[in-house]
């Protein structure tokens, strides 16, 4: 029996209503493949309307076991949870078997950040004196300054960016732009890239638009970021595992440290909710201390 129609139409309508990037397809994907895979497991021979809720609880049960963690397992329910609303719109199920099903519940986790000090030795610690040297800076310094997301550094346009005017043009989840502003530093080392080492680039079709790009003129991979950032770490001795995400993390923790209104931040991170922003007040001790003590009539 073939779930390969359903999991196709799927995408197809999360790639058309939802607007979807290509990552959070392939993640949604994955979720019902891996439904799939445990009724070939079990040999349940179930096509996705006969799924029952006792059979996505055995499913549940059956992850567990192959060591899932709580959070994989919590994701991977969200998405088969969206798989059965689409079938439901699509009447191919009449009742959603997921109805029932509760994702394990998870503790709030902070997200990993580096100090203001890490993240100086990490940009500082660039030789520039190498051709990406220039280029690696930028990434770093665009990085840090706008909290963009890897798959939004990578895909940054030149016609996107308004660097007289201190913005960039991001396109985020769900196809949504936004405007986010860069600071002094970043659009200083983003010129000297442009200027020493863009403009030297035999560049390939289909990139001409397209901010970084590695040595052969083509657009740079989100491994690529990886490499250029774990390079780094192992060159200054700092022990974090740091990802280009911890630059996002940290561009929100020092702006919130700092007095950012919440909201600002949300916009700047495109933040659909701002619950999701509201992870980074994870301000320390003595500066919550600090602000009662500064702020507060009878401290």
């Amino acid at each position: 029996m073939s779930w390969t129609p359903y999991i196709n139409g799927f995408r197809s309508f999360l790639q058309l209503e939802r607007s979807l990037s290509g990552n959070s397809l392939e993640a949604y994907e994955h979720d019902v493949a891996k439904l799939y895979q445990y009724t070939e497991a079990k040999q349940l021979s179930r096509t996705p309307e006969k799924i029952s809720t006792a059979d996505l609880k055995g499913f549940i049960e059956w992850v567990n076991e192959l060591g899932m963690s709580a959070r994989s397992q919590a994701r991977m329910i969200s998405g088969i949870k969206a798989f059965y609303k689409y079938l439901l719109l699509e009447n191919v199920v009449s009742t959603d078997p997921t109805e029932l099903i509760e994702a394990p519940k998870l503790g709030r986790k902070l997200p990993d950040f580096l100090s203001v000090e890490e993240v100086n030795r990490i940009i500082d610690s660039i030789d520039r004196s190498k051709p990406e040297g220039e280029r690696n800076k930028a990434i770093l310094e665009t990085l840090y300054s706008s909290g963009l997301r890897i798959s939004e550094l990578v895909n940054l346009r030149l016609s996107s960016t308004f660097l007289d005017l201190g913005l960039l043009k991001i396109i985020g989840k769900g196809n949504k732009e936004r405007l986010v502003p860069i600071g002094s530093s970043a659009i200083k080392q983003i010129n000297t890239y442009l200027n020493s080492y863009r403009n030297h680039l035999q560049i390939k079709s289909g990139s001409e638009d397209i901010v970084f790009l590695n040595r052969r003129g083509a657009k740079l991979t989100r491994v690529m970021i990886f490499y250029v950032i774990k390079d780094q770490l192992k060159i200054c001795g700092i022990k974090k595992r740091v990802s280009p995400h911890t630059f996002r993390h940290s561009f929100a923790t020092h702006l919130i440290e700092g007095g950012a209104d919440l909201r600002a931040v949300q916009e700047m991170l495109g933040h659909e909710s701002i619950t999701t922003t509201e992870i980074y007040t994870h301000l320390d001790r003595d500066y919550l201390r600090s602000a009662i003590l500064q702020f507060h009539p009878r401290a």
